[in-house]
């Protein structure tokens, strides 16, 4: 029997590492499938961009209508355009046995958090202040403006850091990508997971 999927957020000021994060578990072999949740979004594709790939583009009046249904675990306007994650969607995924990640921010987890209080939170953090700094101004992106800017949301970011359950501090890659993945090997262990999955051994042994 196919226990259920887990649902997991990921958090992380921009420059933490936590894309990469992400991807890399993604590429592991594991013992079930997992999949980051593709959102909805009223902003327009952009180049190489597909519709249900990367985002599920819909319009702005279809995105009001979902929100009057509840239709969102979260969802939140970020410069003129919506962004929400589908419940529908993401129940269909666990149910498959999916581990499903929603890389969302501390306010999209809190909305989360009172749907589903089973979810699994985990914040990346990056090593030291300087360091994101470096990273950020490493990109060779952004003006010195952009940079002020995403160093103070960064700060507002790190300081909801006490809400999650779990703290990876992105320092030595390897080692917070084995601690990324030991998080999501102890959720699947727990006893209502393990039941659901050995139900017929487990009975067997107590008969």
């Amino acid at each position: 029997m196919t226990a259920s999927g887990n649902l997991f957020i990921l958090s992380a000021p921009s420059g933490a590492g936590k894309s990469s994060l992400i991807k890399a578990l993604l590429e592991q072999k594991s013992s079930r499938p997992m999949q980051v949740s593709v959102s909805h979004t009223t902003r327009d594709p952009r180049p190489g961009e597909n519709n249900g790939e990367h985002y599920h583009f819909v319009s702005v009046g279809n995105f009001k209508k979902q929100i009057k249904q509840n239709a969102f675990y979260e969802y939140a306007e970020v410069f003129g355009n919506y962004y929400g994650t589908s419940e529908a969607a993401i129940d269909a995924q666990l149910a498959q046995g999916i581990d499903v990640f929603l890389d969302i921010d501390w306010q999209g987890a809190q909305q989360v958090r009172m749907k589903k209080p089973s979810v699994t939170t985990i914040f990346i953090s990056p090593p030291s202040r300087q360091e994101l700094e470096n990273r950020l101004r490493g990109r060779g992106q952004d003006s010195e403006d952009v940079i002020a800017s995403r160093m103070a949301q960064a700060q507002k970011e790190c300081s909801h850091f006490q809400e999650f359950d779990y703290i990876v501090i992105n320092d030595n890659f390897e080692q917070a990508l084995a601690d990324l993945s030991t998080i999501v090997n102890n959720q699947r262990l727990k006893r209502n997971q393990q039941i659901e999955q050995h139900k017929v051994l487990l009975d067997e042994l107590i008969c």
